[in-house]
């Protein structure tokens, strides 16, 4: 439509009530409307007009805004076109139809375009899997079997979430990192195939010298079986790690076994005269040395090796005079707080066994403070005075180790 002709320029009524629409050089008949004025009928079919124009706007400002696709806005100029052609309205159709034609010339600038973005998006996914893909076979010939899977996790979101490329070089990449995560997952599967073979290889080898040392508790040869002990200890130690929740079991077993002959042996030595000093002298260089051996530690594992060596060190040495054990308690007590609170620290962090540890420590000690109960209402029946003695104290020692094993367990309802 042109700036000096209203659209009802490009049109006529009859008088019979038919109206015509005139395009270029030619003229047809967009409709009738009876019973109606010249000026309504063609102002209806005028207003027919300016609903098209007003499409053709909407598509101008779509098409240069690129809010369509090239080959959306193809289509919709295709169709605006048709309908602008077979419209029945009255205006300047040819107008709207060159406007049709500029629109469409800014189709083939847009079709570049999209192609170069295209090929651009293309470029930065290949780059994107291609970087996956070598982090991928990094980790496949890794040994990080936790942190590793979480990894490839997150590699394969991120890889599911990148548009597809090519199908070629898509299913290339993608077999690559496949393959790497494939790899990764038979090591991982070996090498905790292996590792639980060798817990269980540890949890056999622990039970058999278990087995040897039952007949070992109630043995009065304390020299040869004392060394006998070590020699078991020394097998416990080499035998490896079985599974946690196994080995802690075992560990308990193995050592009431101990106790149970190192406690006989310290009873029939206390006999002797001046032991229970020397005893006392031992047990105060045993707790000089760990308070320095545990000076500026940080690892938990290495506190509590070096604690629960220092107490099996600490048993085996015997009683000491009934005046000094107060003081020498209160030592091995802060001793023993230092290595729960690391302890506590560590399962605040990441064990969640410990609780359960913490109350097996606590029903050994009652049940052993138990047996010594009952140890001592046989002795004092049968009047035995110095097995009530021995008695009363080992109750004393495990009633203190009770007591730090119930503060150990009540920090976790803390």
């Amino acid at each position: 439509m042109s700036e000096q002709q209203a659209p009802a320029d490009f049109g006529r009524v009859d008088p019979d009530g038919t109206v015509y629409v005139r395009v270029g050089d030619t003229e047809r008949s967009v409709g009738q409307i009876p019973d109606s004025t010249p000026e309504d009928a063609m102002a209806f079919y005028v207003r027919r007009f300016e609903n098209l124009a007003a499409e053709v706007t909407l598509l101008e400002s779509r098409v240069k805004a690129q809010a369509m696709s090239p080959e959306e806005a193809k289509a919709a100029i295709a169709t605006a076109r048709t309908n602008v052609d077979e419209a029945n309205a009255v205006g300047d159709l040819a107008a709207l139809t060159a406007r049709l034609d500029a629109i469409a010339e800014l189709l083939p600038a847009q079709i570049e375009a999209r192609k170069a973005q295209r090929a651009e998006q293309n470029a930065a996914t290949v780059a994107a899997k291609e970087a996956m893909v070598q982090e991928a076979e990094q980790l496949a010939q890794g040994d990080d079997w936790r942190g590793g899977v979480d990894r490839f996790r997150t590699l394969l979101d991120e890889w599911k979430a990148l548009p597809r490329i090519d199908r070629t070089t898509d299913n290339e990449l993608w077999h690559r990192f496949s393959s790497a995560r494939t790899q990764y997952t038979r090591r991982r599967k070996a090498h905790f195939s292996d590792l639980n073979q060798r817990r269980d290889e540890a949890k056999a080898l622990k039970e058999a010298i278990i087995a040897e040392a039952e007949p070992l508790a109630d043995s009065t040869e304390w020299g040869p079986t004392s060394g006998a002990f070590r020699d078991l200890m020394q097998r416990w130690k080499a035998a490896g790690s079985a599974r946690r929740q196994d080995d802690d079991a075992l560990w308990t077993r193995f050592r009431a076994i101990q106790d149970k002959f190192f406690d006989a042996r310290t009873a029939a030595q206390s006999a002797v005269d001046g032991e229970q000093s020397e005893n006392l002298a031992a047990k105060q260089k045993l707790v000089e040395q760990v308070e320095a051996d545990l000076q500026g530690v940080t690892d938990v594992e290495t506190a509590k090796a070096t604690h629960r060596d220092f107490l099996a060190k600490f048993n085996e040495v015997g009683h000491v005079p009934r005046n000094a054990m107060r003081d020498l308690d209160a030592r091995v007590r802060s001793i023993s707080d230092k290595v729960a609170e690391m302890e506590a620290a560590e399962w605040r962090r990441t064990d969640p066994e410990a609780r359960r540890r913490a109350e097996e420590t606590v029903q050994l000690f009652e049940g052993q403070i138990g047996r010594l109960r009952e140890d001592l209402a046989t002795a004092q029946e049968r009047g035995d005075a110095k097995r009530v003695k021995d008695a009363e104290q080992s109750i004393a020692t495990y009633e203190s180790w009770l007591e730090q094993a119930r503060e150990t367990l009540a920090d976790f309802s803390k």
